[in-house]
């Protein structure tokens, strides 16, 4: 089976990124200031907005809003986790597992992502929330207020959303997310 993304320029796309094996690297303080650097890094070159983001242990959920006349998402997240992967690679030289060196292994990324183009408002919506509720969902967390990386805080900043949004169990439709 052969998987076809959508690249619709100008469009707003949902994503979730997970690390390789799951492994539980991505809220290390020096990786997440690292990642900061690579999006500032990707985006001076291939600009884009970033409507909502999480950041997990393991994997990332983010909705990009890209240029009029660009629809080239992958080329961002290979550059995002090339330039994320090369600096960790660096910080953490020889802090690799034996049993990954003998296979030869050095990603830190799963090679692919998982992608969904927004279709309307109640679609963004639905995702927005969905970001902002995960680490509640994944047991990090009593409420969305009390996790640090996170684009919710801007959200309650903005008057989207009460600082107490997410304290009580949300249900998503099961095709709102992906991991």
């Amino acid at each position: 089976m052969q998987y076809r993304r959508s690249h619709t320029p100008g469009a707003t796309y949902f994503f979730t990124v997970i690390t390789y094996n799951r492994n539980r690297i991505l809220c290390i303080l020096e990786n997440v200031d690292l990642l900061r650097k690579s999006f500032w890094q990707v985006m001076q070159e291939y600009p884009f907005k970033i409507d909502a983001f999480v950041l997990l242990p393991e994997h990332l959920h983010c909705i990009w809003t890209l240029p009029e006349d660009d629809a080239d998402f992958s080329n961002r997240w290979r550059l995002v986790k090339n330039y994320f992967s090369r600096q960790c690679r660096e910080q953490y030289q020889g802090r690799v597992s034996v049993s990954r060196k003998r296979k030869g292994e050095k990603g830190i990324w799963q090679r692919r992502f998982w992608e969904h183009q927004i279709r309307d408002e109640q679609d963004f919506a639905q995702h927005v929330d969905y970001i902002h509720y995960n680490p509640v969902r994944h047991g990090l967390v009593k409420s969305p207020k009390d996790w640090e990386y996170s684009s919710f805080h801007r959200y309650v900043r903005d008057g989207v959303y009460p600082v107490d949004w997410g304290s009580k169990p949300i249900q998503f439709d099961p095709d709102i997310g992906m991991e």
